[in-house]
């Protein structure tokens, strides 16, 4: 991801054995309802977050290019606390026809022209958060349908889609926003090959770890980059294993998650291995930076909370 605080996308018209056709909803914007604050503009590339429990404000701009029988509308998005009479409103003059705007779906006859419509709702609570094995919190992204558009035959034909997060996606969005920056900056201002390497290998390692939902181990992992300034030729041997151990971290917290069935004590066994070498590594760093020591600490711990050390 270029990675900004959540992953957003308009999905044009496809379904599972049709190529995507496109071109109805041409821009939208969505804004917290609470507050007025945009979140999401298709025109600026501006994407934001939403997060679950949100009250959104969803303006679409839809160009319907020929006259054919009726189009539909409908939302994912819960009824809105704030607009409690409407779903919908037509933000411009379009001949909608006789249709209840307090209605998830609404039905529409299919003339040529521009239809601005804007969509009142909740985000839905409790999809993101999920429990995972040994007790831990999965905190996984969940695609939501704020618009979709429909043929008169409820056919797919454009939709306005965005991720649900929550605190601590977002957390992890947003550190590594600035690692993937940082990255950036050592690449083009000449520090050690070896160290760029390095962090580059972390950055990927806690982007799996945060695929599977471990957003807050994810964030812990950068948090291991926060040296104070970026190491000489002749500490990078010393770095460079940091590495390595928290590409493991990542790779454990994925399989854990994946094949737990069966395979918790040999995959204890190979945590408490890592822990070990962790342990070391942590001694080692912390001659040269405390705070990357420090960080590498709770790293550590973590793995110990997942194995009851």
């Amino acid at each position: 991801m270029c990675l900004t605080s959540a992953s957003i996308s308009t999905t044009k018209a496809q379904t599972a054995t049709t190529a995507p056709t496109g071109g109805w909803i041409t821009q939208y914007t969505v804004k917290d309802a609470s507050t007025g604050a945009t979140i999401v503009d298709s025109t600026r590339n501006q994407h934001g977050a939403i997060l679950q429990g949100d009250e959104l404000e969803v303006t679409a701009t839809i160009n319907v290019a020929q006259s054919g029988s009726n189009l539909q509308l409908t939302t994912s998005l819960e009824h809105s606390t704030l607009q409690q009479n409407q779903y919908w409103q037509e933000q411009n003059t379009y001949a909608l026809g006789n249709f209840n705007p307090n209605s998830k779906t609404i039905v529409f006859p299919e003339t040529i022209g521009t239809l601005v419509i804007t969509c009142f709702g909740l985000v839905p609570s409790g999809s993101v958060t999920q429990n995972g094995p040994n007790g831990i919190t999965l905190d996984i992204p969940t695609p939501l349908n704020l618009i979709v558009l429909q043929d008169t035959n409820g056919g797919f034909l454009d939709q306005v889609q965005l991720n649900i997060t929550d605190a601590a996606i977002n957390n992890y969005l947003s550190v590594l926003n600035q690692k993937e920056s940082q990255l950036s900056s050592y690449k083009s201002s000449g520090v050690d090959a070896g160290f760029v390497q390095m962090y580059s290998n972390v950055i990927d390692s806690s982007k799996v770890l945060e695929g599977q939902g471990f957003a807050a181990a994810a964030t812990q992992m950068l948090d291991g980059l926060n040296v104070s300034s970026p190491p000489t030729a002749s500490t990078i041997g010393i770095l460079i294993p940091v590495a390595g151990a928290m590409a493991a971290v990542a790779v454990i917290f994925a399989f854990l998650f994946l094949r737990i069935r069966g395979k918790v004590s040999y995959m204890q066994l190979v945590v408490e291995d890592q822990i070990k070498d962790l342990e070391g590594l942590t001694m080692r760093i912390s001659r040269i930076d405390r705070m990357a020591s420090s960080n590498l600490e709770g790293v550590k711990d973590r793995l110990k909370r997942l194995v009851g050390m």
